[in-house]
């Protein structure tokens, strides 16, 4: 996937597992699911957030969740990932620790004819995300490759 901004320069996986780690950090702070970000932010705005991305990385990412909020005019929700079950979840994976399962989920699971920004539409908006973002289960446990097959198969 090439750069919007500078074609000569290619997005590289980086430039995702950040975009996909601040997913995550915003959706955390609004207490919103992840797929509330990703389809009100959208496709071409992606593109731009993957393509500036090796800029933003640089920012404090507290300002850069404040950015995304108010750029994208993002509201507050109800859900809270991190309430879970302290018998079954004694561990809460990190903002950091979800993007790089998404991003090997995406890169993972990508066709041909699709580029980073369609591949967060498309992995986001899957059934299998309310699994991953169950901590009461082992599901973002599992090896990438487990995860991707259970993905392709529509369900662990």
């Amino acid at each position: 996937m090439k750069n919007k901004y500078f074609p000569e320069e290619d997005i590289e996986k980086d430039d995702l597992f950040f975009v996909c780690y601040m997913i995550e950090r915003v959706a955390r702070h609004l207490h919103q699911r992840n797929r509330y970000v990703v389809n009100t932010i959208g496709k071409d705005e992606f593109y731009h957030l993957l393509s500036v991305a090796n800029v933003l990385h640089s920012e404090n990412p507290l300002k850069v969740v404040d950015d995304w909020i108010k750029d994208y005019e993002l509201k507050p929700g109800d859900f809270d990932i991190t309430n879970v079950d302290r018998d079954l979840a004694e561990h809460i994976p990190t903002e950091l620790q979800m993007g790089a399962v998404y991003q090997r989920l995406i890169i993972d699971t990508m066709n041909s004819e699709e580029d980073y920004a369609d591949g967060i539409l498309r992995v986001y908006n899957n059934e299998l995300c309310e699994v991953i973002d169950n901590y009461n289960c082992s599901a973002f446990y599992e090896p990438p490759y487990v995860i991707a097959r259970a993905y392709q198969e529509g369900g662990f």
